[in-house]
């Protein structure tokens, strides 16, 4: 049990994490409270949002969004606006807990601010760990702060793990192979966004639903589990597992395999990350193990699905490249979301975009900042 209410800020509240995360502080109101919220611009939610959990401060990305909510709002909570807001949210004096669950890079400044403030950071953005690992990971040890990742792939790996750290030799990290997977490359230059947008296991937003079916969102989680777990990237495997129950194994130098299994939801992973070392009851459902039938394997093929290999590649060269690789895989998905582009063109976009990149090896936060945008830039170059 937990004896009192955590206080918690949620990064990207409207967002599909950020309201799974909402219906746990519903379902246990005596043990959480929340105490700010970030969205981009939807005023609507989250003036819903203000008026349902009384947060002492919002963040919200867009001045017409601000002006709305302040208008409304301003004398029931400090409103804020911009990066440097999502920054002030995330470093909130009175929270515990910040959940990070923004989509992309932009989480990376907020992050930053919440580990310099002492918090523990719930992580449900891989982006930041992917375009500044080294430097996340390098502040959250000098400040001695918990991070406890959110993704159910890593969430799984950090639960599997606690204790026999020294005695791992491989992370086993699952994928359901996404919509696509028995697909022929024919029939992938047709795949529609309509189509993409209809993942088989998962219920997520828009971005991290194409990088699904991309096996893109895989090549990022093996970045950032190497950085989580300070794995080197040939002990970093990936394996397709369609039925997702199993939600991804560590293998330990005697040759046993830890796994962790359970249905397809993310209000496990994310009030694991709340209530972690404890645990409390959820309203999902149990695996029925007699109800379960098979359970099946395979290789991802990285010829059909090139985003993962990219991954691989951008994650071993290091230093910028994988700021490089998440920022193309942004605007390349952005625009095929818009139908700009097809789906096929998503790897194709990102792999010239890394392709024309000189490395920087040891980059700073500003020129990680800056080699993202460049990237952006020139990957909107190459969709148009």
């Amino acid at each position: 049990m937990i004896n009192d209410k955590q206080n918690i800020v949620i990064l990207g509240s409207t967002g599909s994490i950020g309201t799974q995360a909402l219906e746990i502080v519903d379902n246990h109101p005596d043990k959480f409270q929340v105490v700010g919220l970030a969205a981009k611009d939807e005023v609507k939610e989250v003036s819903y949002q203000i008026q349902k959990y009384n947060p002492h401060i919002v963040a919200i990305g867009s001045e017409i969004a601000y002006r709305e909510l302040k208008r409304e709002w301003g004398n029931k909570a400090n409103i804020v606006m911009g990066i440097e807001g999502l920054s002030e949210v995330a470093a909130y004096d009175l929270a515990d807990i910040t959940l990070v669950a923004l989509s992309g890079a932009i989480g990376i400044l907020p992050t930053l601010a919440a580990i310099r403030a002492k918090k523990r950071i719930a992580l449900a953005n891989k982006e930041t760990l992917v375009a500044a690992g080294d430097i996340v990971m390098e502040e959250v040890n000098t400040n001695g702060v918990e991070l406890i990742p959110v993704d159910s792939e890593h969430s799984a790996v950090f639960q599997c793990l606690l204790g026999e750290e020294k005695y791992l030799e491989n992370i086993w990290l699952t994928a359901s192979g996404g919509p696509f997977k028995n697909y022929s490359q024919e029939e992938l230059e047709q795949v529609t966004v309509k189509m993409a947008l209809k993942h088989p296991n998962w219920l997520m937003g828009p971005k991290i639903t194409i990088d699904s079916a991309t096996l893109m969102n895989k090549g990022l989680e093996v970045i950032e589990a190497h950085h989580l777990f300070a794995t080197a990237y040939d002990n970093i495997k990936v394996v397709v597992q369609p039925e997702s129950i199993i939600h991804s194994m560590a293998e330990f130098s005697d040759g046993s395999v830890l796994a962790h299994l359970g249905t397809p939801n993310m209000k496990i992973p994310i009030q694991y990350a709340f209530t972690y070392p404890k645990r409390l009851s959820t309203m999902v459902n149990k695996l029925d193990f007699t109800e379960l039938g098979q359970l099946h394997f395979a290789k991802p093929d990285v010829k059909r699905f090139p985003a993962l290999q990219l991954a691989y590649e951008a994650g071993r060269m290091g230093g910028s490249m994988p700021t490089v690789l998440n920022a193309a895989n942004e605007v390349a998905v952005h625009n095929f979301l818009n139908e700009k582009i097809s789906f096929t063109m998503i790897p194709t976009i990102v792999k010239n975009v890394l392709y024309e990149h000189k490395v920087v090896v040891k980059p700073s936060l500003s020129s990680i900042l800056e080699v993202d945008s460049w990237a952006r830039i020139r990957s909107a170059e190459l969709c148009s």
